[in-house]
């Protein structure tokens, strides 16, 4: 039997940076992942590399290319006449990304001088994990301690049977042969409208189905409303508070029927996507008699510290409480293999930044003021525009603002709320300055070029003080 300090389970954004980490700390460190590629072959990087974060952001680009054509270059001066759509080649492009990026995190593994297995793991009594290696008989190692990092999978209801051909979740979403004529979506989270945007510019009708009366509940009310607004008039058919009470594929289609407000409704579209949400994926994961804790939800139970309720076994990432979100994992995983290493880590979930990669983008981190309110926190606010930045006019890219919120007391930055162009690369500095516990007057006195969008992030800041220059 094969023995290590380290065995992480999933090959995911949590599992390879931890198997990575503890690989540069000189661990003795095994992968086990079973995701293959369309090819056979060992694809790591779990759901985020493969159907993921990584090809919806391609076709997110891609489709956003094509949408300029029509609605943004001709303001620039630039007519091309002509212009068509190739989607075999968007999608083999899409795929060609995913692959560089599957070898690359292979490369890095063994840069690492990590063991990587191609198979199911599962943990046993012991800290053993039994591994199915793909095309070869189960073999067990032995291991010091095992990271947990087996992600999550879509949600199925039982109302919208996925078929894979009509009726998809994510993964079938991000593979459509041609551009549907009419577009349902369950669920208007991050996946139902990063891909309902895809579809939608490429020139899909889209119809998104939200059971909740609000719009994206998670953000700032005020980026919540902006945001529909904006969507709705991209083409994007929203309804709230619509529950979707069956599903049916056809020959011609899927008949949708839904309840809201009114009555009972029916819908009519060529391809309906199931994007409700994610849940944990721990099936088959864990022997009976191990006696790992889980919650009600199906996920692993862990402490501050990522440490299960088994001696030298962690969980991180989507097994884990907490927001799904690859980053958070990456962060958990590097601090588990630091925390096996002896040193002392230290996980901020407080500083997690959320980016919807719609256009415009929506980026937040720390507290909205409904959060603050509901903590008793008395707080001041700043906002900034776009429309009132040059770059922002320069690029044609007008419509959001920034919105900073501050202890009333102390000044410390509590929440950063973005909507906006280039949301996802802004969030950083609001990021950086919530780590180091910054004050809006510390941003506010920060150098920032112009013309830059990030000029939204210093007038906000000035804003809270009521000083902002240029509104």
């Amino acid at each position: 039997m094969k023995n290590y300090d380290v065995v992480v389970i999933g090959g995911g954004p949590g599992g390879y940076v931890a198997a990575i980490r503890c690989g540069q700390l000189g661990l003795a460190t095994a992968l086990v992942d079973e995701w293959l590629g369309t090819d056979g072959k060992p694809a790591l990087g779990g759901t985020c590399l493969n159907v993921g974060c990584i090809p919806s952001k391609a076709l997110l680009d891609s489709s956003h290319h094509y949408h300029n054509l029509a609605h943004l270059l001709p303001a620039h001066g630039i007519t091309i006449k002509g212009a068509s759509l190739d989607v075999a080649t968007m999608l083999a492009r899409k795929n060609k990304v995913v692959q560089t990026m599957n070898r690359g995190v292979a490369a890095l593994l063994k840069k690492n001088k990590v063991t990587a297995f191609s198979g199911h793991g599962r943990l046993q009594a012991g800290n053993h994990v039994a591994i199915a290696v793909h095309g070869a008989a189960e073999e067990v190692v032995a291991a010091k301690n095992v990271i947990i990092a087996s992600g999550s999978v879509p949600i199925d209801i039982p109302v919208a049977p996925v078929d894979g051909r009509s009726i998809v979740d994510n993964t079938g979403a991000l593979a459509f042969d041609e551009v549907p004529k009419r577009l349902g979506i369950i669920g208007a989270g991050v996946i139902g409208l990063e891909l309902g945007s895809v579809w939608n510019r490429l020139g899909s009708e889209v119809v998104i189905l939200e059971a909740l009366e609000d719009f994206l509940p998670a953000a700032d009310r005020q980026i919540a409303r902006d945001a529909l607004k904006a969507f709705t008039k991209q083409g994007l058919a929203i309804h709230l508070g619509a529950r979707v009470t069956g599903a049916k594929a056809g020959k011609k289609g899927v008949s949708v029927k839904y309840e809201d407000q009114a009555g009972s409704k029916a819908l009519e579209v060529d391809r309906l996507v199931v994007a409700v949400g994610r849940r944990a994926f721990t099936d088959g994961l864990v022997d009976a008699d191990v006696g790992l804790a889980m919650d009600d939800a199906g996920r692993i139970q862990v402490d501050e510290l990522c440490r299960t309720s088994i001696d030298g076994v962690y969980a991180v990432g989507d097994a884990v409480k907490g927001p799904m979100l690859a980053h958070k994992a990456s962060e958990e995983g590097i601090a588990v293999a630091e925390t096996i290493a002896g040193s002392k880590a230290h996980i901020d979930h407080r500083t997690v930044p959320w980016v919807i990669y719609t256009h415009p983008e929506i980026a937040w981190v720390g507290d909205t003021e409904q959060q603050l309110a509901e903590k008793g926190i008395a707080s001041r606010s700043g906002s900034f525009p776009y429309r009132a930045l040059g770059r922002a006019h320069g690029s044609g890219e007008t419509n959001g603002f920034v919105k900073i919120l501050a202890d009333a007391k102390s000044d410390e930055i509590l929440g950063v709320h973005i909507f906006g162009a280039q949301a996802s690369e802004l969030i950083a500095e609001a990021v950086t300055a919530m780590v180091f516990r910054a004050s809006s007057e510390d941003l506010a006195r920060t150098v920032h070029a112009h013309p830059t969008l990030s000029e939204a992030v210093h007038e906000a800041a000035l804003a809270v003080d009521g000083r902002a220059i240029h509104m």
